[in-house]
């Protein structure tokens, strides 16, 4: 059977503060931003030539000019150097600035022994990688309620800096109310363990301004599966609640169809309004999730581009 644990206060509130101890988060975050980059360096070809012509201010390249095109177009400076027509293409600027959201709250410090990391780890890697890989991109990478967008190198190391600076976040397991301008992209990473109504809250808020989003729900194995027999106490980690129940096995049938109703609502959610929903479970790799999101993000501004 499998064993589980839950990470005290301490590790999802990394502030220097708190007494130190292994499992503080402050302690752990320099090898999460570790991880992170590493995920990122695997993971740099995933929005790598998603660069593209279109409505923009920077100059990206000089092409051939085809016939048909309207002369308009033509860059005469750069044509009269050689002996063929060239137009100036600039880049698509639209939807360039990505906004993070990381649960910290108390039930992303669940863990169980078939996890290769606790959830609130996986959060952080999966976003901070996230973070940096955008930013290589080109873009820009700013936290919701937190930190204004950035474009630099030193984005993962600022994201897990603000963090460890924040303690508001420590109770909060979905984002604030922050407004997002329109063609603007917002990453959420949480389990999603909140009332549905809470969850499409915040999915309509962003979009409400015409801003798109992306969810990703972190996983247990255990919280998916409940692999659990006979007797159990069940903890409410958010409300400090216990349930003692007696046949763990016929209520664990309840519990994952329960499970499977919720998923299905928030998927409903995403989709009713564009975005889309990623689970993750934490005995896969974070590079596997990452590459997904990424792959996400590129196929929703094409989708989004075509449609414009």
């Amino acid at each position: 059977m499998a064993r589980v644990r839950v990470l005290p206060e301490s590790a999802r509130f990394p502030s220097h503060h708190e007494t130190e101890t292994a499992l503080n988060l402050s302690e752990r975050m320099p090898r999460l931003v570790l991880e992170a980059r590493r995920v990122a360096a695997n993971l740099s070809h995933g929005l790598h030539g998603r660069r593209r012509a279109g409505t923009g201010e920077s100059f990206w390249q000089f092409r051939p000019f085809v016939t048909g095109e309207a002369a308009q177009r033509i860059d005469w400076r750069r044509s009269g150097r050689d002996d063929r027509l060239y137009v100036r293409e600039r880049e698509w600027e639209t939807a360039q600035t990505l906004w993070f959201w990381i649960d910290r709250s108390a039930s992303m410090g669940f863990a169980s022994d078939l996890a290769q990391a606790p959830k609130i780890e996986r959060a952080i890697v999966l976003g901070l990688a996230l973070a940096d890989c955008v930013v290589e991109a080109g873009e820009r990478a700013g936290m919701l309620g937190l930190m204004p967008p950035r474009a630099t190198s030193r984005i993962a190391e600022i994201m897990a800096e603000t963090m460890v600076a924040d303690r508001g976040a420590l109770t909060d397991d979905l984002p604030p109310q922050a407004p997002i301008p329109a063609l603007h992209e917002a990453i959420v990473v949480s389990d999603f363990l909140s009332p549905i109504s809470e969850i499409t809250a915040v999915v309509e808020g962003i979009s409400d301004r015409g801003a798109r989003g992306h969810l990703v729900m972190i996983v247990d194995p255990v919280e998916e599966t409940f692999p659990f027999q006979g007797q159990a106490v069940l903890h409410d980690l958010e409300d400090g609640l216990s349930l003692r129940i007696g046949d763990a096995a016929s209520w664990g049938t309840a519990y994952r169809e329960r499970i499977e109703r919720h998923r299905g609502e928030i998927g409903e959610v995403a989709r009713r309004h564009g975005w889309t929903l990623t689970i993750h479970r934490t005995d896969r790799p974070a590079s596997e999730a990452a590459l997904h999101v990424l792959n996400l993000v590129t196929s929703s501004r094409g989708a989004n581009v075509g449609g414009r």
